[in-house]
Formats: C-alpha cells, sequence, structure tokens
C-alpha cells in the first residue's frame, strides 16, 4: 500500500504526508501535538480521538454565504463533464486528503457523496454507483466509514421538515432517501448512522400540530431503526441535537431533550447522540455540559468537532482551538468510558478567505492537535486524582448512614424530615470552584 492514496490525479500536490514532528516544530503541515502512537491512559491516541474528517464541509462548502457567491475553487471539479463525473473526482480528492492527514475515519451525507437524480430511483443509483467506488478506496488505504446520514434538509421538499412534514408525499420521499444511505452505511461497514433534524421543528405554532409532528418522528425513527437492523446493520444510531436554525425550534433542542424523546418512545435502546460543540452553545450550554449530561444518561456516542464564535450568535462551525474546551472535553469522554461505535469528527469549516489548498490541511492539523494536547491533560487530571478526590468528598454524606438510605429510596419524606432537627451551619462548605479551575489550568500547563 502506498504512503498516501493518489487516484488518477493528485489534487494537493506539494503536500505530502503529515507527520508528527513535536511543539517545537515550525512546520505548519506538521503536527505538534498529536502524535498517534503515543500511549495516553493505556491507549494510543489514535485509539483515544478517533479523528474523522466531514466530507460536506472539507470538499463541498464553497465559502458562499447569504451576501457573497462561492470564494472556494474544486479541483475536482474542473475537469468533470457531469455532476457524477465531478462526485468520483471529489471521492478520489477526499482519499488524498484522508490518506494525508492520516486519519483512520470519515463520515457523509448521501447527497455529498452522490447528487441527486432526476427521480429516488436514479438518486438511488447514483448513491450506489459512489458507495462501490468508496467501497474500493477503503479498501485500498484502511480507512473507515464513522457513520453517515442523510440530507433531509437542502432540496426545497424538506422546507416544511422531512419526518415531521405536513404532507405524507414528503415522508415518503425522507423515506427512500434514508432507506438507501442506510444500505450504503451498511455497504461501507459504517460504525454508525446519524439523524440530524435540521428542519425536525417548526418556524411558527400558529400552523403547526406539535404533538403530531413529534409522533411521526419517533414512527419514522423505529421505521429506520427496525429496517436497518433486519438488513444486519449492527452499528449505533445517532440523533445529533441541536435547538434552532434554521427552524426556529427543533425538536432534538439539546441532550436531556433528546433522551426525554428518546425514553418516551422507546428508543433508546439503539440510539445516542452526537453531540456537537457549536450545537451546545447555541442551546445555551457548554460543550462540556452536554458531554457530561449524555454520560450520566448513558447516552454518550459521538462528537461533531467544532466550536461557534460567541459574538456572532450562529452556526460558525469554526475548527477547534481552545486548549481549555478540549481538556473539559475529553475529561468527560474518558469519564464516559471513551468512544466506542463513535469517534471526533470535525464538522467544521475553513473560512471563506482561506482559499489556499494547505488551508485546509493547517485548519484539521490545529483541530486534531488541540484535542491531542487536551486528551493528554485530561489524563494528567485523571491520575492526579485530586479532582475526583474532591468531589468524591464533596458528596460522602450520601455514602453511608442515612445519606446511603436515602439514595437507596429507603427513606420516606416524613422520616427524612424527622432528620431536620435544628439550624446549625449545613450548606456552609465550601465548593472551592477557584481552586479546581487553577487545578485545571495547571494540568494544561503542566506546571
Amino acid at each position: 500500500m502506498a504512503e498516501y492514496f493518489i487516484g488518477k490525479k493528485e489534487y494537493f500536490p506539494g503536500i505530502g504526508k503529515i507527520s508528527y514532528e513535536g511543539p517545537e516544530s515550525d512546520n505548519p503541515l506538521a503536527f505538534k501535538y498529536y502524535n498517534p502512537g503515543q500511549i495516553v491512559g493505556g491507549k494510543t491516541m489514535k485509539q483515544h480521538l478517533r479523528f474523522a474528517v466531514a466530507y460536506w464541509h472539507s470538499f463541498g462548502a464553497d465559502g458562499s454565504d447569504p451576501f457573497g457567491a462561492a470564494t472556494h475553487r474544486f479541483p475536482w471539479s474542473f475537469d468533470a463533464s457531469t455532476p457524477m463525473q465531478a462526485a468520483e473526482h471529489k471521492l478520489d480528492a477526499a482519499f488524498e486528503f484522508f490518506t494525508k492527514l492520516g486519519v483512520e475515519f470519515y463520515c457523509f451525507h448521501d447527497r455529498d457523496l452522490a447528487p441527486e437524480g432526476a427521480s429516488p430511483a436514479e438518486s438511488e443509483m447514483n448513491l450506489m454507483h459512489m458507495v462501490e467506488l468508496a467501497g474500493e478506496r477503503q479498501k485500498a488505504t484502511g480507512v473507515k466509514l464513522l457513520w453517515a446520514t442523510s440530507n433531509l434538509f437542502f432540496n426545497p421538499r424538506y422546507m416544511n421538515g422531512a419526518a415531521t412534514n405536513p404532507e405524507f408525499s414528503v415522508v415518503a420521499q425522507a423515506a427512500s432517501q434514508v432507506k438507501a444511505a442506510i444500505d450504503a452505511a451498511i455497504a461501507l461497514d459504517a460504525q454508525g448512522y446519524v439523524f440530524w433534524g435540521g428542519r425536525e421543528g417548526y418556524m411558527s405554532l400558529l400552523n403547526t400540530d406539535l404533538g403530531r409532528e413529534k409522533e411521526h418522528m419517533a414512527r419514522f425513527l423505529a421505521m429506520a431503526r427496525d429496517y436497518g437492523r433486519s438488513r444486519g446493520f449492527k452499528g449505533m444510531f445517532y440523533i445529533e441535537p441541536k435547538p434552532m436554525e434554521p427552524t426556529k425550534h427543533q425538536y432534538d433542542f439539546d441532550v436531556e431533550t433528546v433522551a426525554g424523546f428518546l425514553r418516551a418512545h422507546g428508543l433508546d435502546r439503539d440510539f445516542r447522540v452526537n453531540i456537537e460543540a457549536n450545537h451546545a452553545e447555541l442551546a445555551g450550554h457548554d460543550f462540556q455540559h452536554e458531554l457530561e449530561t449524555a454520560a450520566s444518561l448513558g447516552l454518550f456516542g459521538s462528537v461533531d468537532a467544532n466550536r461557534g464564535d460567541p459574538r456572532n450568535g450562529w452556526d460558525t462551525d469554526q475548527f477547534p482551538r481552545d486548549f481549555h474546551e478540549t481538556t473539559l472535553a475529553m475529561l468527560a469522554i474518558l469519564k464516559a468510558g471513551g468512544f466506542v461505535t463513535g469517534g471526533l469528527n470535525f464538522d467544521a469549516k475553513i473560512r471563506r478567505n482561506s482559499v489556499d489548498q494547505a488551508d485546509l490541511f493547517e485548519a484539521h492539523i490545529g483541530g486534531m492537535d488541540a484535542f491531542a494536547a487536551g486528551l493528554v491533560a485530561a489524563q494528567r487530571i485523571i491520575d492526579d486524582g485530586r479532582l475526583s478526590a474532591f468531589v468524591a468528598k464533596r458528596y460522602s454524606s450520601f455514602d453511608s448512614g442515612a445519606g446511603a438510605r436515602f439514595e437507596r429510596g429507603e427513606m420516606s419524606l416524613a422520616e427524612l424530615a424527622a432528620l431536620a432537627t435544628g439550624y446549625g451551619d449545613e450548606g456552609r462548605t465550601s465548593g472551592k470552584q477557584e481552586h479546581l479551575e487553577n487545578l485545571i489550568n495547571r494540568s494544561i500547563l503542566n506546571l
């Protein structure tokens, strides 16, 4: 096997295999902190982090925005005479990028991989043709599919939702698309399948039957699960929470909302959450909060690794750079037991004015370094033990005696109330927040 994949044409000439050179390196096309074989907490960095490239942003985001036309020129489309030929060239460019960057996984929407045809049958034929080619490239390179998903938001037919659309014919169109995408995931041995309900919500309650739409969404998800299992899909199904944008309110608002929805409809055994940092921020939460919440509910699955800009207030999908945030994220992930079928997918795009070929590499290198540094710092915090010891001591009154009986549900309210015999100095124990924040900073800086 070659060091990296090159198809009929090299799309990133002059850029070779990205390697680890350490923090002293000035080479912008080298890792400073991500050393794939480095052992951290008994596993390699590569095993812990399970990095994946997002097909849609990396090879489809053209830099356009509501105020301006595209600024990114894709060399794989220059000599393509048809959309399918462009898709084939893009696939070669993608696998060249994956292997030069050295990632183990990638992710895609169905419409990223293959263009929509003139009918559902033609769309499925296009998709399965590209799946066959992708399978060949996976076999040749060892790169694997972390998860697949369906684009049920871009086409105007989905302007009022997909599974929650008020028109039954659109729900059927969505089912056709999801069925084909699940077949694609199975054919490519995907480790998961994601549902992002970008338009599964409402713009106005005046024209919305909210209860009926959520019931339809649950029924659709159950049908997709049943179809996947009947076809031999053994991977995990994920829901990706997001509070709004493009809708005013989405039914998968945050992890807690998704958890209640899954349990209310008996879907929690087959579904987990794919948590995006930027979506957590839009929901008014810290990234760490959503990760910890998912772990506490037994729903932690996978991560869209990106960030937002707090001054913009919308989904900017920037590459992660904050070592403090990645440390807290990796601390939550390690406490949850780490990834099983999920991983760190860079659902992030280079900026509109980042137009050099090297920019896409440097963006991913920076994101991978940020999470690698976060992993090392998080493991250092765990090994140090002071943070976990403090938390354990803070709740130690529930470890024995009456407190333990309360936790086990062996106490009535009257019995609990009878224990409050007088007013003392209860509740005046310091939470030591500043002390713990300083401890985290010292672990990050390794002082």
